[in-house]
């Protein structure tokens, strides 16, 4: 949870900082990753609100999800960095641009430039968690159908209800 709440402050400042002394920054309104009639639909004051507010919701079942449990640390650590970087996104488009964009329309605001498109510290937080997390779960080890496999495999071998399970002949 602290590294969730560092993360939010953390992008925080960066932005607050951003929108004083970078050139160029702008501000996204919405979500480019979800096309354009979505990206309308976040533009709109009222719409877009509803839509944050739900991300917001999302972000919350996802975290009590995570702690739900125990679970390895490069699962929780690259979680909080996932959920602290898209929560601070959606704090800015739920209001906290007046703090850190005074004047602005509501939006994250994105000053480190990468070719002709703007990012935010956030962003680097969400695409760099999510490998680590992909990583740590065993997504791109492919992991997951090797669990699987092994668990069958496992489960097809261990005796039968009724049938003894043979030990191995020691001999001596």
């Amino acid at each position: 949870m602290t590294l969730l709440v560092a993360v939010i402050l953390i992008d925080q400042a960066t932005k607050w900082w951003g929108w004083r002394h970078v050139a160029g920054p702008i501000i996204n309104p919405g979500s480019e990753i979800a096309g354009r009639v979505v990206g309308h639909w976040y533009e709109d004051p009222l719409a877009g609100a509803f839509l944050d507010l739900f991300g917001l919701g999302a972000l919350t079942t996802a975290l009590l999800v995570l702690i739900r449990r125990r679970r390895p640390a490069a699962v929780l650590v690259s979680a909080a960095l996932q959920i602290g970087g898209w929560a601070s996104n959606q704090l800015d488009r739920l209001g906290m641009h007046t703090w850190t964009a005074p004047g602005s329309v509501r939006g994250a605001i994105d000053f480190i430039a990468v070719s002709h498109y703007r990012y935010n510290l956030a962003d680097v937080f969400i695409v760099g968690a999510t490998i680590l997390f992909l990583a740590s779960t065993g997504y791109l080890r492919g992991r997951g159908a090797y669990d699987r496999l092994r668990s069958e495999r496992e489960t097809s071998i261990t005796p039968q209800a009724g049938h003894r399970a043979r030990t191995p002949v020691r001999s001596t």
